[in-house]
């Protein structure tokens, strides 16, 4: 794989779980890392910023505070369904909208954009409509605010990565016309400090299930390779698609060979 020696990346979350293994990695590469988290990393990242990712103000302040340009945003950072579910969908979602469309003049030439989303979101075939038409929003507080007259069904957390998987799916060609990429990683399960509100979200019964079937969780190092791989010159053709990183759930969903689970 091509080395990241020498480059620039921003990284949200990088403070814990994905997005802590994605810093140390570069890091450990010869890459720069500028952090946005509201907790500091212990990875020696070359700059911290802190940041709410739920307000538009602080990461527009943030933002100010992070000179240069950048070979790659990886976008990390979120949390689970256990906080207010207007803070799950600007985090999850609005977050991830307001930060890849203030990069279109922060990346270099043939720049990446890699955001984590969740497998959580397989359900977005059915909500379409609904994601267009608050994608359809032109600003953060606009699909706050879209939000708030929609209330979804459900898991918040699960709309909020549906939002985010089609966002990807949906600009890939936009990202590409600007000689850019973005492509999103979609993990199951993986053994991080919020895995327990999983359990309280989604039912322990279904989350232990998943690793019995598997026979462990995902490592913060599996998915964080992915991350890397779609970042890299060898994914080049790669945009716009979002990656199953489960151990082999989705295929057996998708196939029939296991039931859907239920959130």
């Amino acid at each position: 794989m091509s080395s990241p020696t020498g480059k620039r990346y921003l990284v949200t979350g990088s403070a814990s779980g994905i997005g802590h293994s994605v810093a140390e990695k570069l890091l450990a590469a010869g890459a720069e890392v500028v952090s946005l988290d509201r907790n500091e990393p212990t990875a020696a990242v070359t700059q911290h910023v802190k940041v709410d990712l739920a307000s538009r103000e602080s990461i527009d302040a943030a933002l100010d505070q992070v000179e240069g340009t950048f070979d790659g945003l990886l976008n990390i950072a979120g949390v689970p369904g256990t906080a207010p579910p207007e803070t799950v969908f600007a985090v999850n979602s609005l977050a991830v909208r307001h930060i890849a469309e203030a990069f279109f003049e922060r990346l270099n030439p043939g720049g990446s954009v890699v955001v984590v989303s969740s497998t959580a979101g397989f359900g977005w075939p059915e909500r379409l409509e609904a994601i267009r038409e608050v994608l359809a929003t032109d600003t953060f507080e606009e699909g706050a605010q879209w939000f708030r007259d929609h209330p979804q069904t459900g898991n918040t957390y699960n709309w909020s990565k549906e939002v985010s998987t089609v966002y990807i799916h949906s600009m890939g060609l936009a990202f590409g016309d600007m000689g850019f990429r973005i492509n999103g990683v979609l993990p199951g399960p993986v053994q991080t400090p919020i895995l327990q509100d999983f359990r309280d979200t989604m039912g322990e019964d279904t989350i232990d299930g998943l690793e019995e079937l598997l026979g462990r969780h995902a490592t913060p190092e599996d998915v964080a390779d992915v991350v890397l791989f779609l970042a890299s010159e060898e994914a080049r053709w790669i945009n716009g698609e979002c990656i199953n990183v489960d151990g082999g759930t989705s295929g057996a969903v998708l196939s029939g060979s296991v039931p859907v689970p239920e959130f």
